[in-house]
């Protein structure tokens, strides 16, 4: 755990100088080959980004959610598809064995998520059950000393470069979400298949595809936490963690779109001056600057709750819920302010624009997570 402020600075200063220095200048080859460059990969790996989440006793560094989120907004400022690498490894991917992980699953899986060596995989989404994850219909029926698994998940981030799934089932016939558990099913085993990887809207170079659980037969050790029917809960907590995670991406994304409007309303000219001068163009750079710093201390907020051991799914939702949308308003306000230029491939705010729509929908949508808030209000102020 980081707790020496100048240890943090220089962290942040390394990322964000690895993110202009090495990533910016990469954006538009992974767009165009929908590959990250190898070299990078291995700058990631070298620099402990696969692990910034993983416990120091297993080989990662064991940021605090605080220090996590501020390292999420400098890694933020560049195509999300370098993020989303490394980011289930600090987050879905690997956070159910993290939280509720027997200590010999933690002692196994962790050290080589830490170091890159594994990539983790969060499958929870399904063909028929997206939102209403407690309806999944895959199952993992219990056979002496192991689990069969049968099932297909969908849309599933890094599943074309994963080694684990962290793999949602049904091992019972109870209603909802008392009947799932949670299980790692490793890459290579007989029955795990994956489909061909989705051709998105944008994100080019972070990879999805369905996976399918075809009699795939697992050690009952498998079994994260060693309990049925406590799954559920499991990816409950997993996900509180993600939403910040998504949150603070935002946030950077954000920051970036911000910086590149501003220096082209410094240099574009029209009517003899430059178009930042302009009233209109003001406004929208102002608004965005307002609503980035209104999502930025939302998540700072919930991230300093979390470490103080607080149940934050509320602000959690908060976050994500305002901090994606606000995105999207930054996002659209930027592409207005390069005017034509802004719906060319070249001047990559397009490529952004595409890009951030995802944050509004996956770790939940907007609408669950207004679902989610309302109901712990309702709940928490029942007198």
């Amino acid at each position: 755990m980081i707790r020496d402020p100048e240890t943090l600075t220089l962290l942040l200063d390394t990322i964000g100088r690895f993110v202009r220095e090495k990533l910016v200048p990469q954006e538009a080859h992974v767009a165009e080959t929908d590959q990250i460059p190898d070299d990078i990969v291995q700058d990631m790996k070298e620099m402990g980004l696969f692990g910034m989440s993983i416990p120091e006793i297993y080989g990662g560094m064991g940021l605090t959610m605080e220090e996590e989120v501020l390292a999420g907004f400098e890694v933020a400022k560049t195509s999300p598809a370098f993020r989303s690498l490394f980011a289930t490894n600090n987050g879905i991917g690997a956070q159910g064995i993290v939280i509720d992980g027997t200590e010999a699953q933690k002692q196994y899986y962790l050290p080589k998520i830490a170091t890159g060596e594994i990539i983790g995989s969060f499958a929870l989404t399904e063909p028929d059950s997206g939102s209403d994850a407690a309806s999944l219909r895959t199952t993992a029926l219990k056979d002496g000393d192991f689990y069969v698994i049968n099932g297909t998940k969908r849309y599933i981030t890094n599943a074309p470069e994963a080694g684990i799934f962290t793999v949602m089932a049904r091992t019972s016939q109870a209603k909802g979400a008392e009947g799932i558990s949670a299980f790692v099913v490793e890459k290579g085993t007989p029955g795990v298949l994956l489909g061909p990887i989705d051709k998105k809207m944008g994100q080019k170079g972070a990879h999805t595809c369905d996976v399918i659980f075809d009699n795939v037969r697992i050690p009952a050790a498998n079994l994260i936490g060693g309990k049925e029917g406590v799954g559920f809960k499991t990816a409950m907590k997993v996900l509180d963690k993600g939403r910040l995670n998504i949150a603070a991406a935002s946030v950077g994304a954000a920051e970036r779109i911000l910086q590149d409007a501003l220096r082209y309303a410094r240099e574009r000219k029209q009517f003899g001056k430059a178009i930042g001068e302009f009233q209109l163009i003001q406004a929208m750079l102002a608004d965005s600057h307002a609503d980035i710093y209104a999502a930025r201390c939302m998540v700072l907020d919930a991230a300093r709750k979390r470490d103080e051991g607080r149940n934050v799914g509320t602000e959690a939702a908060c976050a994500k819920m305002f901090a994606s949308e606000m995105c999207g308003r930054v996002a659209d306000r930027a592409v207005q302010i390069f005017g034509g230029a802004g719906y060319l491939v070249e001047y990559g705010i397009e490529r952004f624009y595409r890009d951030v729509r995802l944050f509004r929908i996956y770790e939940g949508t907007t609408q669950i997570q207004q679902i989610v808030i309302a109901r712990n209000l309702l709940r928490e102020n029942r007198n």
